[in-house]
């Protein structure tokens, strides 16, 4: 089912435009580089509507939020939604700070996300049922419930009318109407700083390329999160979380259709 949109990203060699943290910045340009795509990398705000003006898909993440690139992320957004691009917002660890939360209220009231890709804390916060700090990386209660996960995601979908990708043991990707539960990934993708960051980068790149963008989404997910097991399979009796990563950039250049064809792992609920 999601083999064709892989082939679409390799064909039409998408410019992604990421206003990304400075500490995943390098390894999102290079996962794109990886799927044949092409990364941007601008966040200085005086040229943020410009550069986005040559792209085909904007990736927005909060993980290292300063005003300047608060500025630069909102004229973009702006920028790719009078284009008609998709955008993807990444608010990692938005619940960290008062600033981040004011900073993604005003991104989901001033710019159209066509997806929005978190963890269950993330996405709780910015659904407005969170009012505590939590970390980057942390799960809230009742996370492992798929049911609630599901109707979490389905409901922010339905407010925020963009499709949402729900991370966690099982991802899950939902516009509030189609939902896909997905299992590929791997656990010790957790100990690579900057797994999530480039999944949004590669989900941008996916919906830049392909037109039925909630499946474009799941297949990016899928796809991703098969590098991540393929790449695991590599590892040696030495080898740590650096050659992982690494190996998982690998894993994504060298994936195939038929990869995906036998590896996704994926129901519709």
């Amino acid at each position: 089912m999601f083999e064709s949109y892989l082939d679409n990203v390799r064909n039409k060699r998408p410019v992604v435009h990421c206003i990304t943290n400075y500490v995943t910045a390098n390894d999102c340009a290079n996962v794109l580089l990886a799927l044949n795509a092409s990364p941007i990398m601008a966040d200085a705000p005086e040229e943020a509507d410009e550069i986005t003006g040559i792209a085909a898909g904007l990736c927005i993440n909060l993980g290292t939020l300063s005003k300047d690139r608060a500025d630069a992320m909102l004229k973009a957004g702006k920028k790719a939604n009078a284009m008609g691009i998709p955008v993807v917002l990444d608010p990692v660890g938005v619940a960290a700070s008062g600033f981040r939360i004011n900073i993604a209220s005003k991104l989901l009231n001033e710019v159209h996300f066509s997806l929005i890709r978190g963890n269950v804390s993330e996405i709780r916060t910015l659904a407005g049922e969170c009012d505590h700090k939590e970390g980057i990386d942390v799960i809230s209660e009742g996370s492992d419930d798929i049911s609630k996960a599901i109707n979490l995601a389905k409901d922010f979908a339905k407010k925020t009318e963009a499709i949402v990708v729900l991370s966690g043991k099982t991802d899950i990707v939902t516009d509030g109407k189609e939902t896909f539960c997905i299992n590929n990934g791997h656990p010790d993708m957790a100990r690579v700083t900057g797994t999530g960051c480039m999944l949004s980068s590669v989900i941008a790149a996916f919906l830049a390329a392909n037109n039925d963008r909630v499946t474009a989404g799941a297949a990016a997910v899928c796809a991703y999160g098969l590098a991540g097991e393929m790449a695991h399979k590599r590892l040696g009796s030495k080898d740590g979380n650096a050659t992982y990563r690494n190996y998982i950039i690998d894993a994504v250049y060298n994936l195939t259709e038929e990869d995906i064809k036998e590896g996704a792992k994926y129901e519709m609920r």
